[in-house]
């Protein structure tokens, strides 16, 4: 690192060209992967989760589900316009870095950690409650569940070290057959649909607890769609991302509202009913088992349906992966931890890194004797997400105002009001998981680590920080950066950022 340059209360440092050569990603991603990526991370929640907002009525979670489907065509419209206009692995934080300053992007990037480093966590406690099922029904044996959390978790780290192109090509495998047995399912259930009787009568009616049902069913209807977000994540690994992150973004947007819509109506109007899958681990394998009874080909189908919790697990590993690998890379992190690996240029440090406090949040609320694990690590994880939806939507704000000028290659058709009214829906959502009691002390603890990191900013991060294509794209407004580097950083300050910098005194002005 050369001589360090203050600016707007952070402290930059001029890396060369072997700190960025240590920290490359490699292209690989088209449109079709892309999509795969976004549904992927998804459709987990089809699988598993959203079934915990049932407890507040069938009414209650549908009505939930409506109001998130429009925060989220507002968010990823949002998104699709902003990340082909800054196509960088930075993704959530880049958007608020270059609308608002530092201290925004870091405290929209650690929100954005702490979902996707939370998420997995959650899926792989799904995962555990399926194994066990299965494998009881077929070879009468179970383990641990932090034992199956771990072993999934050093299986896919591990796919997703292997490289970029295994790491889409079994995403585009899993897609599909996620979504091929969801369409079996529907099948399935249609002649056994008996809605008034299983998904109204079993439950208590319409809406348990009234419109404060509604209001506490909100986290669990954001499970539909949480993580579609990430594919700017991908920006970097992409072929093409000015042109297919918009749209792998609502074509897997869409995707996800035709599966979630159906897997809400078609697994709570058969057997078991709302109320008893309300409380379930493996919702839809009980659907499986009104479909196919109990024996083995509902059990043979049910690990089948393992392959919709390990596509979004797999695909929310590489996004927290790039997440940290951004921060990092910028100096918001440890600098160690967005190193690349040799040939194969994926951030190996930051997965393992991700796994680990993943694993461990979940061993905490599971030794704390909670029954519902699965839905107190959601809370958690939606914790992070609706921070980050709504510094994003402000940054879609801002930057429509302060950089009317940049390249846009996709422009939102909802525009500044879908953004707003996207943002809104975010900050109820957030009063929704501080409100719920029966959730609170996992959320508290998140909220603690929140404050540790922008403590650790205040103190040493920003102090650290480094011209990444993230920084500098924000340090200039888009207006100078090498595009022959993009992709990995630059290696010298650009000219105009030097002469923000060197201008006395005071920061230099936010774009």
């Amino acid at each position: 690192m050369a001589e360090a340059r203050k600016a707007g209360g952070v402290t930059y440092r001029e890396a060369g060209d072997q700190y960025f050569e240590q920290r490359k990603l490699r292209r690989h991603a088209g449109v079709w992967g892309l999509w795969a990526l976004g549904v992927a991370a998804v459709i987990s929640g089809d699988f598993f989760g959203w079934n915990f907002g049932l407890a507040y009525g069938f009414g209650g979670l549908l009505v939930a589900t409506l109001v998130i489907t429009v925060m989220y065509y507002g968010l990823c419209f949002s998104i699709a316009e902003m990340s082909p206009a800054l196509p960088h692995t930075g993704g959530a934080y880049s958007f608020a870095r270059s609308a608002m300053g530092p201290w925004a992007g870091f405290a929209t990037g650690i929100a954005e950690t702490i979902e996707y480093v939370v998420t997995p966590a959650v899926i792989v406690v799904g995962i555990g409650a399926y194994m066990n099922s299965i494998t009881d029904d077929l070879f009468s044996f179970t383990l641990s569940q932090p034992l199956w959390w771990a072993i999934f978790y050093a299986i896919f780290v591990l796919l997703n070290v292997v490289g970029v192109e295994a790491s889409f090509r079994f995403t585009v495998f899993i897609c599909i057959i996620s979504l091929a047995i969801l369409v079996v399912f529907f099948i399935g259930a249609i002649p056994n649909l008996h809605f008034s009787k299983w998904a109204i009568d079993s439950n208590g009616g319409w809406f348990n607890d009234g419109i404060p049902g509604v209001f506490y069913a909100l986290p669990f209807a954001i499970w539909f769609y949480l993580a579609i977000e990430e594919l700017p994540l991908a920006a970097e690994e992409s072929a093409d991302p000015k042109r297919d992150i918009p749209k792998g973004t609502i074509l897997g947007l869409n995707t996800l509202v035709v599966t979630g819509f159906l897997i809400l109506v078609l697994n709570s109007g058969i057997a078991p009913g709302a109320g008893k899958i309300s409380e379930s681990s493996e919702p839809l394998l009980d659907g499986l088992k009104t479909i196919f009874g109990s024996g083995t080909s509902a059990s043979i189908l049910g690990l089948a349906a393992v392959a919709g919790l390990v596509a979004s697990f797999h695909t929310i590993i590489f996004a927290y992966g790039r997440n940290i690998f951004s921060l990092s890379r910028a100096g918001y992190y440890p600098h160690a931890l967005s190193v690349t690996s040799g040939k194969r240029q994926t951030p190996h440090i930051a997965l393992v890194l991700g796994a680990i406090l993943g694993w461990i949040a979940a061993y905490i609320i599971y030794k704390k004797g909670t029954t519902q694990v699965g839905a107190s690590l959601l809370y958690m994880a939606v914790f992070g997400a609706v921070i980050s939806y709504f510094m994003q939507c402000v940054s879609f704000i801002q930057l429509r105002r302060k950089l009317p000028n940049i390249e846009r290659p996709f422009t939102s058709p909802l525009g500044i009001p879908g953004a707003a009214v996207a943002g809104a829906i975010a900050l109820v959502s957030l009063g929704a998981i501080l409100y719920n009691a029966d959730y609170r002390p996992g959320v508290y603890g998140t909220a603690l680590f929140y404050v540790v990191a922008v403590a650790y900013f205040a103190v040493a991060g920003r102090h650290r920080l480094v011209l990444s294509p993230e920084e500098e794209f924000a340090m200039t407004g888009g207006a100078h950066g090498h595009p022959e580097r993009e992709g990995y950083g630059t290696t010298h300050l650009a000219g105009g950022v030097e002469a923000q910098m060197d201008e006395a005194p005071g920061p230099p002005p936010e774009p």
